[in-house]
């Protein structure tokens, strides 16, 4: 399978948006519940998601409420189990003024599909979403940012699919996931029909660092967070890329037993800061959908 061409161009900021004191950037949200996440693939089965009750929409609904009263819009990477659950959910999300775009159908990684499954997975998913929302999906996330030097025929795939942009790739080293050779701001890939915009990292002593959100933004001490973004928008002149999912704000969701340390720290770490550091988060910055940010005729590299 011929493998996608990385591009280490990078993009100039979005000027059309910016503040005097600093770059917009993009907002984004990974809609899943919290028993679909990776980390959990083997304790809980996914022929047993049917029976677990969901708490997704009523965190979706608490973030659209915090965007709402900070005048932001956002990117929520959706899955389609969830949508096809709760269609009313994603039509709430698009019609508040929010890009819906997609984070496959079940949360499986890309490593673990071949070719034909991954198209299949992000043709469903594309089609069910503009369906429900009446708008073009133009963005994909992959499940745990699955794709890297091993599978980026992926971003063919994406590009194949209909969609406009990938936020897919961590340029770091970790357990997981990574690609620390990738570039650290926007790219293009597939040859040139596709933007891959990868989470964002600080460079520090020839070490990149995820400062993009996630279990980092919990992990960190809320300064660390904004000192890093303040940086990448102030010195390196780029927009960021922020992500965070709804269960990460719902520290009363039910706790898994029998699980690894490791695990049970990653999920579970500082959740009953999460929702007050976000509050501080979208107030300390300006931020807007990831179209608006990166697609837009000022942002794109030529």
């Amino acid at each position: 399978m011929r493998e996608a061409r990385i591009l280490t161009n990078t993009l100039e900021p979005n000027r059309s948006g910016e503040a005097a004191s600093g770059v917009v950037n993009a907002m984004t949200v990974d809609v899943e519940d919290y028993f679909q996440v990776s980390a959990f693939e083997g304790h809980i089965r996914k022929g047993d998601w049917d029976r677990i009750s969901c708490r997704v929409e009523a965190n979706v609904d608490r973030i659209l409420e915090i965007f709402s009263a900070s005048g932001i819009q956002g990117t929520f990477f959706t899955l389609g189990w969830v949508a096809k659950r709760y269609p009313q959910m994603v039509k709430r999300i698009s019609d508040q003024g929010h890009e819906v775009a997609s984070h496959g159908w079940e949360h499986i990684r890309v490593t673990t599909q071949s070719p034909d499954e991954f198209s299949a997975d992000i043709i469903r998913t594309r089609a069910l979403l503009e369906d429900l929302t009446g708008e073009q999906v133009k963005g994909y996330r992959a499940a745990s940012y699955s794709i890297g030097a091993q599978n980026l025929w992926a971003l063919d795939k994406i590009a194949d699919a209909g969609y406009l942009y990938s936020s897919s790739i961590v340029p770091i080293v970790h357990d997981l996931y990574g690609m620390p050779d990738a570039p650290r701001f926007a790219f293009r890939a597939a040859h040139d029909r596709l933007l891959e915009i990868p989470v964002t990292t600080l460079s520090l002593a020839g070490r990149n660092i995820n400062c993009a959100g996630g279990g980092w933004f919990r992990l960190f001490p809320y300064w660390f967070s904004r000192w890093a973004l303040q940086r990448i928008n102030r010195v390196e002149g780029q927009p960021g890329i922020f992500y965070f999912h709804p269960w990460e704000i719902d520290p009363d969701q039910p706790r898994q037993v029998n699980i690894p340390l490791k695990t049970r720290v990653r999920h579970y770490l500082n959740l009953d800061r999460m929702e007050s550091r976000l509050l501080r988060l979208v107030e300390d910055f300006r931020w807007n959908r990831v179209d608006q940010v990166f697609l837009t005729r000022d942002s794109v590299a030529s």
